[in-house]
């Protein structure tokens, strides 16, 4: 019998493999008991965003999965509570690492769009809810994307309601060195972001607010075929949503910007392998 072509499963846990090892160590420390490689847990957890379920349900159908485990090196089947301590206990740090890793290899062209979306907290218990007195309903959740690729070059989370004016610099400061123009819609008209992005060599393309008839004459001689790849924002922003959903399971804050990060990497991969 001819052997089978590969899934995109399996080429997606091939490609995470490559990034894991590129960006995560082997063990957490010596100590380690060895069992299961920091590496495995990194692209186990991707792999349940990816499929959109739980941890019992993952490892259940790891069981069937020959050559995924063969791909991922496991000899043994994690429990669900292995995953589960595993997150708890990545920091975000790796996340992050392991979001630019996935950009290697992605031709992008320099030009950046920036803009916020909400995703759903809902999921959370009534019960949690009432209890720790949560009142805002969505992480507002800004992304950094590249419009030649529409992959995600950084993510801003937060509970509060922010104004994207006060995001927007440390996004930009954080990026500056990959980003040479940045598009923003009239949200980002703020003069302290303009001076700060020409500072670092960016080009800031932000639609101006008008009030006054010189507004309106700069927002008239604005490169609109630049500007409107910023467009590709809301499009990567639905593609997200609706892959992984537009809701985080987790129900504590922390755990909520991992899994949103989580979805990045794992959308960045998937764009990366052309599914």
């Amino acid at each position: 019998m001819d052997a089978l072509p590969k899934s995109r499963l399996l080429r997606f846990v091939e490609r995470a493999m490559v990034l894991a090892r590129r960006a995560v160590p082997r063990f957490s420390s010596r100590y380690s008991r060895k069992r299961f490689t920091l590496r495995q847990h990194v692209v186990l957890l991707c792999l349940k965003v990816k499929k959109t379920t739980t941890y019992r349900d993952l490892v259940d159908e790891l069981i069937e999965m020959p050559r995924i485990r063969d791909a991922l090196d496991l000899d043994a089947i994690p429990a669900p509570s292995t995953l589960c301590k595993a997150f708890d206990r990545l920091e975000m740090a790796v996340w992050r690492v392991l979001l630019n890793a996935s950009l290697s290899d992605v031709p992008m062209n320099g030009v950046a769009g920036i803009d916020a979306s909400g995703f759903e907290r809902a999921h959370a218990s009534t019960h949690y809810t009432k209890r720790t007195n949560l009142t805002i309903q969505q992480l507002k959740t800004t992304l950094l994307v590249d419009t030649a690729t529409n992959t995600v070059l950084d993510i801003h989370v937060t509970t509060t309601r922010k104004h994207d004016t006060q995001i927007a610099p440390q996004v930009v400061k954080r990026n500056a060195a990959s980003i040479a123009v940045l598009t923003g819609d009239k949200g980002y008209d703020d003069q302290t972001i303009r001076q700060l992005a020409r500072e670092h060599d960016v080009r800031p393309l932000i639609k101006h607010r008008e009030f006054t008839p010189l507004h309106k004459a700069w927002n008239a001689r604005l490169d609109t075929d630049l500007y409107h790849q910023r467009n590709m924002n809301e499009t990567v922003n639905a593609a997200i949503k609706q892959k992984y959903g537009a809701f985080v399971r987790s129900r504590i804050w922390w755990k909520q910007f991992r899994e949103l990060v989580i979805k990045c990497i794992v959308y960045n991969i998937e764009r990366f392998l052309g599914d």
